[in-house]
């Protein structure tokens, strides 16, 4: 791994698709410049650049400020399709249908897919926050052969016990969740008990309990 004032650094994979939630891949980055010794490795996809014009006033030359590396999506010789480069793993953010099928069939014609694939073959974490909805069977069975082959799939469902105020609370807390899959720790995620100190009294047939 690449090294910075001596101290080895470990990188993660951040790809951004055509899917809907574009805030997720920019918040993930944004997030992984406040955690020392991490080094990023971007991939966006041609329809990203649509999505992130029509959901966001980020311009794509700042979003690629944020990460520390830049790889075109159509160089499928770059290091990241290489197992023998070392990762964390991989983390898209937002994953298209279409990007999860490539995964699921290792149909490698992209860097995203190919990278995914890698790190697959390489047993390191690959967290897909998945954005569709509602679900036919295809796409049912595509989640299950890609978990079967290792992925992790995370759709972006909102929790509400954190008590969420802004879409930003909520874009938060799924974003922080996914970098724990990594063992990334950042200060994104409220925790259930640890950040109140105790559960809230909850009614249980009509009683109160501690629990």
């Amino acid at each position: 791994m690449g090294e910075e004032g001596g101290a080895v650094l470990k990188r993660l994979i951040v790809a951004m698709t055509g899917a809907s939630g574009s805030i997720y891949g920019i918040r993930a980055l944004e997030a992984l410049r406040g955690i020392d010794g991490i080094e990023s490795h971007l991939v966006i996809s041609p329809s990203a650049l649509y999505t992130i014009a029509e959901e966001t006033d980020t311009p794509v030359s700042e979003i690629k400020a944020l990460a520390d590396s830049i790889h075109n999506f159509k160089d499928i010789g770059a290091s990241l399709s290489s197992g023998s480069y070392s990762t964390l793993g991989m983390l898209i953010a937002p994953c298209s249908v279409k990007t999860l099928s490539g995964i699921a069939n290792s149909y490698d014609d992209n860097l995203i897919v190919r990278s995914a694939d890698v790190c697959l073959k390489e047993r390191r974490p690959v967290v897909l926050l998945l954005r569709e909805t509602p679900l036919h069977a295809g796409h049912i069975d595509l989640m299950a052969r890609a978990t079967r082959a290792g992925a992790i799939i995370m759709p972006p469902v909102p929790a509400f016990y954190h008590r969420p105020e802004t879409i930003d609370d909520i874009v938060n807390q799924t974003v922080g969740r996914a970098l724990d899959l990594f063992g990334l720790e950042s200060d994104l995620v409220k925790r259930w008990t640890e950040d109140t100190g105790k559960r809230r009294k909850v009614p249980v047939n009509g009683e109160e309990n501690n629990a």
